[in-house]
């Protein structure tokens, strides 16, 4: 029997003026995974976390968390839940030891066990060097992972992380995707919020696409990818001024090309053997005095899935 540490049981929130940004979401989270929510900006995401740890009221239906239910600023979840959220939020003035002792002091830990704690967390998140630095002082990334470390303090049993990583260079991104995926290792459950195809997919174990606040899909990424279609994708980008609906009309023509159609400016179509087929690619666009100035080639894709469910691209959505 699988052990669930969450369970949300038909949560909606409609906020006033009738916007409803969380629909009848009723989903299980398992000890021990990582579980993401992926979708546009605006899909509900944030809303469904906060409504998940208490933040929110739900207008409609209720989270468990071990069995219990969680209640609006409840004990459960400052005892249970570690909470990363979206904007980096710090003491600036208080020195990066200052700012994991005063969340370790607000959550009652004894004062010694804080301060391992604090040391331990600095280390793991290569900040020890900065550990009597201002937090003002910090780069982008370096606040990034204080701001996660604040959120590990407790030593939760669940850590939310909303956006983990937006604006980080790709090898600071990289350091707090490797930590963040060790983190089940430890005991942790882990449930993130993005709209980053790929950190959804590097992290989580399964992952629930949601989109204008509903629930659309949710299961292990490699079967979503494997759920689109087989064939490889190339996305071809044209001159300026072409026709690309007309383009990927004329591509659906030849019997090697399974699918295509047109998505963020690009002619995206699937084929089996997509290199081999690139010749025959140009020399057709050529035949329809068309010009490709970039082409890109790549398995499928979580965004392939959104695109698939939705007929748009996740990026259409930010």
């Amino acid at each position: 029997m699988v052990d669930h540490v969450i369970e949300t049981e038909h949560l909606k929130m409609i906020y006033p003026g009738g916007l409803e940004a969380v629909k009848d979401l009723s989903i299980k989270v398992r000890r021990g995974e990582v579980f993401g929510f992926l979708g546009p900006n605006g899909a509900g995401k944030t809303t469904a976390l906060n409504m998940m740890v208490g933040l929110l009221k739900p207008t409609k239906g209720r989270t468990l968390i071990d069995g219990e239910e969680v209640k609006p600023w409840s004990r459960t979840v400052k005892e249970k839940i570690g909470i990363v959220p979206q904007e980096t939020i710090l003491w600036e003035n208080l020195t990066c030891t200052e700012n994991l002792m005063l969340l370790a002091n607000l959550y009652e830990v004894p004062k010694e066990e804080g301060q391992a704690r604090t040391a331990r967390l600095l280390e793991e998140l290569q900040l020890a060097d900065k550990a009597d630095a201002r937090a003002k002082a910090l780069s982008g990334g370096m606040k990034r992972r204080l701001n996660l470390a604040m959120g590990l303090v407790n030593e939760p049993d669940v850590i939310l992380l909303d956006e983990p990583s937006p604006g980080l260079d790709p090898q600071t991104r990289r350091v707090l995707w490797e930590y963040i995926a060790d983190l089940p290792k430890k005991g942790h459950t882990l449930i993130l919020t993005t709209h980053d195809m790929d950190e959804a997919d590097y992290l989580s174990d399964r992952v629930a696409i949601i989109d204008n606040g509903e629930l659309l899909v949710l299961d292990e990424p490699r079967k979503l990818k494997a759920s689109v279609g087989e064939g490889d994708v190339l996305e071809l980008a044209f001159d300026e001024g072409a026709d690309l609906q007309k383009a990927a009309e004329d591509f659906t023509s030849l019997g090697y090309i399974i699918s295509a159609n047109v998505t963020a400016g690009r002619v995206v179509i699937r084929t089996k053997d997509a290199m081999s087929r690139l010749p025959e690619v140009f020399e057709f666009v050529k035949e329809h005095d068309s010009e490709i100035r970039d082409v890109r080639y790549r398995g499928n894709t979580l965004e392939d899935v959104f695109i698939d469910l939705t007929g748009r691209a996740l990026r259409d959505g930010d």
